[in-house]
């Protein structure tokens, strides 16, 4: 997935502002089709990955980070659980809230605004890599702020080799392992397991890089 430009300078507020909406007019323009050439992907092993982690008795709260048109949150409520959605696209706000009938916040992924410790767990599939990597840090500390003690946070993201920049009228970031590693576990997470997607293939046909990690309360405890 190329990028069109690969940013090394310091993004300013208003260019951020342009990223995020430019990016969510492409959600929102597109989003009956985004909803139909993704509703029967099956995305059961990352939800399992993050399921098997949690700790206690279900039912569990979950965040669906990016939750697009409301995929999982369908599939998180058929397995008893509560889960919140959160997109910044209001196109696929409504279109999540009707299909689900979940709780689905209407949020920038820049302007973040979250229960402390409210959460057992965060799905974000194929969402983060859309933050630009200056502003990587202080959405995880808004999702770690935002999980309870020991919770756990799923990530899924195309990986690359650290690009960043415009791409089929979408900003995105492409990490590999090794720099994803050292964002998610300076914001206070230990990681708990890695994979890539789709399963079965070789290396070079496996996009996605997925991740599982869990909260971690003191920096003392890191390693």
């Amino acid at each position: 997935m190329a990028c069109e430009r690969q940013y090394s300078q310091y993004l300013s507020e208003g260019e951020l502002q342009a990223i995020t909406r430019k990016t969510l007019q492409h959600y929102d323009e597109n989003a009956s089709s985004f909803c139909e050439g993704t509703i029967h992907h099956d995305v059961m092993q990352n939800i399992n990955a993050l399921l098997a982690e949690i700790s206690g008795s279900p039912p569990y709260r979950i965040l669906d980070f990016g939750c697009g048109p409301g995929r999982d949150l369908i599939q998180f409520v058929a397995l008893g659980h509560e889960p919140v959605g959160l997109d910044g696209s209001p196109a696929f706000v409504d279109m999540a809230r009707q299909s689900s009938g979940c709780e689905v916040l209407l949020q920038d992924f820049l302007a973040l605004d979250l229960a402390a410790s409210h959460f057992d767990g965060v799905f974000a599939n194929a969402s983060l890599f859309h933050v630009p990597k200056q502003e990587l840090p202080r959405v995880l500390q808004a999702l770690w702020e935002t999980l309870k003690t020991d919770g756990v946070l799923f990530a899924s993201n195309p990986r690359g080799n650290n690009q960043e920049g415009w791409s089929d009228k979408r900003y995105g970031c492409f990490h590999d392992l090794e720099k994803w590693r050292g964002y998610v576990i300076e914001a206070g997470f230990k990681e708990l397991q890695h994979y890539y997607r789709p399963r079965g293939r070789p290396c070079d046909q496996q996009p996605w890089l997925a991740t599982v990690w869990r909260k971690i309360e003191s920096r003392d405890t890191w390693c």
